[in-house]
């Protein structure tokens, strides 16, 4: 049985994360260039067995779509067709990045790395998004 990896799509970034072999822990795993998504998946699957890609949801908070629905939508198609054999799944990501901030700081994150936003921040968001998935199965 494979992990499960998240994604929490951005327009410059991408947050990954991915769960432990027993599937019980959601781990930051790593912040791309949003552009480098595909190579970067297709190299993992290669190492890690993966057999769900949980996808952050965007929403504004009345759950109308956003301007970054249309992306994720379009990549979840993109996804499907590239790794026909993952089961692929929307999550709401409503609030992660608020979550992960506060995580971040509870953690005793420094203010200076907290502002290195392009690689903490998005990756904990995924980690929050994946973390809401293992609780729902």
């Amino acid at each position: 049985m494979g992990r499960i990896l998240a994604i929490d799509l951005g327009t410059k970034r991408t947050g990954i994360a991915v769960t432990d072999t027993l599937k019980m822990l959601a781990n930051p795993l790593e912040t791309i260039e949003t552009s480098k998504l595909i190579d970067f998946l297709t190299a993992y699957f290669i190492k890690e067995e993966v057999d769900v890609i949980v996808l952050g949801h965007p929403k504004r908070l009345d759950g109308t779509p956003n301007e970054m629905t249309p992306r994720v939508l379009s990549l979840r198609n993109r996804l499907s067709k590239i790794y026909p054999d993952k089961k692929l799944v929307l999550i709401d990501e409503r609030y992660t990045s608020k979550m992960a901030m506060q995580s971040m700081i509870a953690m005793g994150s420094k203010k200076k790395d907290r502002k290195e936003k392009a690689g903490n921040l998005d990756k904990v968001s995924a980690a929050i998004i994946l973390q809401s998935y293992l609780e729902q199965i």
